[in-house]
């Protein structure tokens, strides 16, 4: 349970820390370390992979690790955006939502069963993207060389 509560400060402190005064918005050092462009969001995005490491050494099913790294891509992915992305990590707050489908997991029993066929379908689209690349690129050699 340790680890639990070390990760429920940790999402707090990475997204909900402060408050706009006069407003019900909170915010955290996951919104203002990402206003460095793309250094702060690496770094955010490496601290939210602490979730995920805790996560599998306490032996959670492979669909929640795939809700959270889906979280975890998705507040990278978008909070790579300058402003835009700013605004979607005060809004969006992945590493919350981590802690909470973590706290459902444990607590409740959600979120369990197998996630292969999540891994066999990424596996597949990375392999279809893979040979699309080497067939364009072929094409396009064939194109500049002919």
């Amino acid at each position: 349970m340790d680890d639990l509560q070390f990760l429920d400060k940790l999402a707090d402190f990475l997204d909900n820390r402060f408050r706009i005064p006069f407003t019900r918005i909170r915010f955290g050092m996951d919104a203002l370390i990402g206003l460095v462009p793309y250094v702060g969001d690496v770094f955010t995005f490496l601290v939210s992979g602490v979730l995920v490491v805790v996560l599998v050494r306490k032996g959670a099913s492979g669909m929640l690790g795939v809700k959270m790294v889906g979280n975890i891509l998705l507040d990278g992915v978008v909070g790579s955006v300058p402003l835009l992305g700013d605004l979607f990590d005060i809004r969006y707050k992945a590493n919350y939502r981590n802690v909470q489908l973590m706290k459902e997991h444990y607590a409740q029993g959600k979120h369990g069963g197998s996630a292969w066929w999540v891994i066999f379908l990424i596996l597949g689209a990375l392999m279809l993207m893979l040979f699309l690349s080497i067939y364009v690129v072929g094409k396009l050699l064939w194109w500049i060389f002919s």
